[in-house]
């Protein structure tokens, strides 16, 4: 029998605030690690605790920190594997005396408008090398080494010149999004369109030009 998935609130109500966010389907955390070789000792323990548990998750080592992403590929979701490993990489992370920076987390996507999406979907296919998330109809295109922002399809109605067909998705912890929203305002950028939040704010900078900042609140549990 399939693992039970988990819906976003009961992942964040079970690893707490003070490491992990709940992005797209995804568990992440960013520790500052201070230091390469600190950060290098941390991922040396993740990798140790991920085999032990046979459940891998990306690392991403750079200087000054770490991020650890976690899903569970096989049912497409989270599961309490993803739990369970969460919270061990966190205990981790305390006995070598590193904290996390949740705000760090976020996850960029390209969202392309497009009236007729089988059109253009394999251009962006080829030209990008990307290969398809999954076998579902529709399914976002992803960089196979899993460094590259994901690319999915907005159906259109009807044409649209008067704005930009191509938008960011940036999605950031649920208790981020409301001082990115206030940093971009700050910066020149106006609201669009807050009619979808909390799962999604539309903004534009000074040109039109949009992106829209995404929590997973207002979406799976309804």
């Amino acid at each position: 029998m399939a693992e039970n998935t988990l819906t976003a609130s009961a992942v964040t109500r079970a690893v707490g605030d003070r490491h992990w966010r709940v992005l797209v389907g995804c568990l992440r955390a960013t520790f500052r690690t201070g230091d390469f070789a600190t950060g290098a000792a941390f991922v040396a323990r993740v990798a140790a605790a991920a085999d032990a548990a046979d459940h891998h998750p990306d690392v991403l080592l750079r200087y000054p920190d770490v991020t650890v992403t976690t899903t569970s590929h096989d049912v497409g979701g989270l599961t309490q594997r993803d739990v369970d490993l969460a919270r061990t990489v966190s205990a981790l992370a305390d006995e070598l005396g590193i904290d996390g920076a949740p705000a760090r987390s976020e996850v960029l996507e390209i969202a392309i408008d497009a009236l007729d999406i089988p059109a253009v979907r394999p251009f962006w296919r080829a030209v990008l090398g990307y290969v398809d998330e999954s076998a579902e109809p529709g399914a976002s295109l992803v960089d196979p080494s899993g460094v590259g922002p994901s690319f999915w399809f907005q159906q259109m109605d009807e044409p649209r010149p008067q704005r930009n067909r191509i938008h960011l998705d940036v999605s950031v912890g649920h208790d981020e999004a409301q001082a990115r929203i206030a940093a971009a305002l700050a910066a020149g950028g106006h609201l669009v369109n807050d009619g979808f939040a909390p799962a999604f704010w539309v903004l534009a900078d000074a040109e039109g030009n949009e992106a829209c900042v995404c929590t997973w609140e207002g979406r799976e549990d309804d």
